[in-house]
């Protein structure tokens, strides 16, 4: 937004002014995009105790839109409770930032029994997981690296047992899988 404020600002950039509030206009909608995931995904959102799978569908792909990874919603839960709504939410996330280069993230759910079961796998030939995501998904102390993606993870790491659920992370050949159960 101020590479487009400082177009608009700049006298000899009279002809920029187009592209400087449709660069404005998009960091904006990236912008609270990722707000409004971020409010659904960690907690500061509302007291809604059931989430429709549609709404959290739309959260993901308004945050996917800004990333390479393609999103393949295959989710066949039409409503989760809060911990899952907010598991799905930060495993998708996770699932994106682990195929930078582009690929396909699946996201899906089902209910099985008690339980919910989620998987995100990203898929490509780079998928990788930072160590730092993979402490935090251990539930382990951050080492050393980046705390923000540590963070997440190890948020949602505390999420799923604070639930009475489960979280297993596994990376390789040119994929990275996360399932988490939850009770339902």
């Amino acid at each position: 937004m101020i590479s487009g404020f400082d177009l608009l600002e700049d006298p000899t950039m009279g002809d920029m002014r187009a592209d400087a509030m449709n660069l404005i206009k998009a960091s904006a909608q990236k912008t609270v995009a990722l707000v409004t995931f971020s409010r659904v995904a960690f907690g500061a959102s509302n007291t809604a105790e059931d989430f429709a799978s549609a709404d959290l569908h739309h959260l993901v792909e308004g945050v996917f839109s800004y990333i390479r990874a393609e999103l393949d919603w295959a989710v066949a839960l039409p409503v989760f409770n809060k911990p899952a709504a907010r598991a799905i939410l930060n495993m998708s996330q996770i699932g994106g930032d682990a195929a930078p280069s582009g690929g396909v993230v699946k996201v899906s759910a089902q209910r099985e029994g008690d339980e919910i079961l989620m998987s995100v796998e990203a898929a490509h030939p780079r998928a990788r997981l930072r160590a730092e995501t993979q402490q935090g998904l251990r539930g382990e102390a951050l080492s050393e690296g980046l705390g923000g993606f540590w963070v997440q993870a190890y948020y949602l790491h505390s999420l799923l047992k604070a639930a009475g659920g489960h979280l297993d992370a596994v990376a390789g050949e040119g994929r990275v899988v996360l399932r988490a159960r939850c009770p339902a």
